[in-house]
């Protein structure tokens, strides 16, 4: 496959996840955002171990673990708390700064120096972004703040780890999403019966909600994104995020009648130009050590995957 049609590929998925702030709000039950996370996550990755067959083995256990708890344990909780508590727009703008710390944490994790590309295009887009979402400044709580930032560091901090351990010999993206998604659920689980309680009763709406939640924006949103980590840089994926909060701005408009201003249709002109400029000049990855290496060596099985190779059809 080529190097566009991996990235075309990999953006399905924070373009999926743009659509989560409209599906939560007004199909989800309010104030639920511990069972949200869990209905998303652990139905999902319970199906794709089921379609993988294949468990952690080793070192691999707690590995898997901790990118679950980073990735999906930690990040759906604050995520659905932001969205219960921000305006859609306004908790993807503030998620907006998760290119800039993948940027730093790349340095510090795999040995890649920041370029003036990757800084310029972090701070370009999450400047476009922040125009989408001017007209909600004045609306702002600082729970549902925090919550987003939290979460942007948690899922950067866990595309970074997911990027230098890479995967066991012979394990494709499908089973590794697998391994992240049930451990995340697992995580929140106890969480959420303790903090929230039994789960609510649920009509058509939120099901068809959490059946499109745990489906389509997780189970195969999450396998195209760590497929994408395996094959591009880390601050490459990243910098794919923007694309979340423009989508929930175009959702906002087409289906639930938000007014876009000037200043946000530019917004979202400069947020898309540098998703599109951090995709530029970045077809080698320079990473010390000997984790790289690894990744590189399982990318490169990616064609041989059979399961990989079946879902792709």
């Amino acid at each position: 496959m080529t190097r566009s049609a991996t990235i075309l590929l990999t953006a399905l998925a924070p373009i999926s996840w743009g659509t989560t702030y409209a599906v939560t709000t007004e199909f989800l039950p309010a104030d639920r955002p511990l069972f949200t996370g869990l209905a998303r996550a652990l139905p999902a990755g319970l199906l794709l171990l089921g379609v993988a067959r294949v468990l952690p083995k080793g070192a691999w256990w707690w590995k898997a673990t901790v990118l679950g708890a980073l990735n999906i344990g930690a990040f759906f909780p604050l995520l659905f708390l932001s969205a219960y508590r921000l305006p859609g727009g306004m908790a993807a703008v503030v998620g907006s700064v998760g290119p800039l710390l993948v940027v730093g944490l790349s340095a510090l994790l795999l040995g890649q120096r920041p370029t003036v590309r990757s800084v310029v295009t972090g701070v370009v887009a999450a400047f476009g972004v922040s125009l989408v979402v001017l007209k909600a400044a004045g609306a702002l709580d600082p729970v549902g703040v925090l919550a987003a930032f939290a979460s942007a560091a948690s899922m950067s901090a866990g595309t970074v780890l997911t990027k230098r351990w890479g995967r066991p010999d012979g394990v494709g993206p499908l089973a590794l999403t697998g391994w992240q998604l049930t451990a995340g659920g697992l995580l929140i689980a106890p969480l959420a019966l303790l903090v929230e309680g039994a789960p609510p009763a649920l009509d058509g709406r939120a099901v068809g909600g959490y059946l499109y939640l745990a489906l389509a924006n997780t189970a195969v949103s999450y396998w195209l994104w760590f497929r994408g980590i395996g094959r591009l840089s880390a601050t490459q994926v990243t910098l794919l995020g923007p694309l979340s909060p423009l989508t929930a701005a175009i959702v906002g408009w087409a289906a639930l009648g938000q007014a876009l201003t000037p200043v946000q249709l530019a917004g979202m002109a400069v947020a898309f130009g540098a998703t599109v400029a951090g995709q530029l000049g970045q077809r080698k990855t320079r990473t010390a050590g000997r984790s790289f290496s690894f990744t590189e060596r399982n990318s490169r099985k990616d064609s041989m995957d059979v399961t990989d190779a079946a879902l792709r059809r």
